[in-house]
């Protein structure tokens, strides 16, 4: 499997879900990865206080044009959708909101989806609406690899189980198998 790079999509519960995803990733984890986060539009969150990583896995917010780089984690900024360009490069947009949600997760999925295809991994964690659920599953009609929380291991099963009433995903674990699984790529 040749994942460039991963998409995660998550919101009610989804801080949590990540510090304990990271939490088990190696330190050495090199594959990037681009996060959209529900949060409110005038939310403040220091990164690197909230997600302590281990190594050289850097998080920060993501700007307009900025270039996807290995041992980072971007995460869009609040109000604005996340996008990847197919060169590698991050875009930003503020268009209308989706699933009442800017940014989106299936603007970031289908962005990954058109512009990676089979060399985009979607992980799609926790959360109390549909939002990524038809984006992951556009992921995984371009050939590329799809994951979903498993419902029960979820804070608010809402979203991933929007994901397994569409389709059947490549992967369902919990976070601890997710992290597996995404150091086995």
């Amino acid at each position: 499997m040749n994942v460039e790079a991963i998409f995660i999509g998550t919101s009610a519960g989804g801080v949590t879900a990540l510090q304990k995803l990271f939490l088990n990733l190696p330190a050495e984890f090199k594959i990037p990865i681009v996060i959209t986060q529900h949060l409110p539009s005038n939310a403040e969150i220091d990164l690197n206080l909230v997600f302590r990583m281990k190594g050289q896995i850097k998080p920060i917010e993501a700007l307009d044009k900025m270039n996807v780089e290995s041992s980072h984690i971007y995460f869009a900024p609040p109000n604005y959708h996340l996008l990847i360009e197919k060169d590698l490069t991050l875009s930003l947009s503020q268009e209308e909101p989706v699933h009442f949600s800017r940014p989106s997760i299936d603007i970031l999925f289908e962005s990954a989806a058109k512009s990676l295809g089979e060399r985009a991994c979607g992980i799609l964690m926790t959360g109390a609406n549909e939002d990524g659920a038809l984006g992951l599953k556009f992921i995984k009609e371009c050939g590329g690899y799809t994951i979903v929380q498993n419902p029960a291991d979820a804070e608010i099963p809402v979203m991933p189980q929007s994901a397994l009433n569409l389709f059947n995903p490549d992967f369902v674990g919990n976070l601890h198998d997710i992290a597996a699984k995404l150091a086995s790529f």
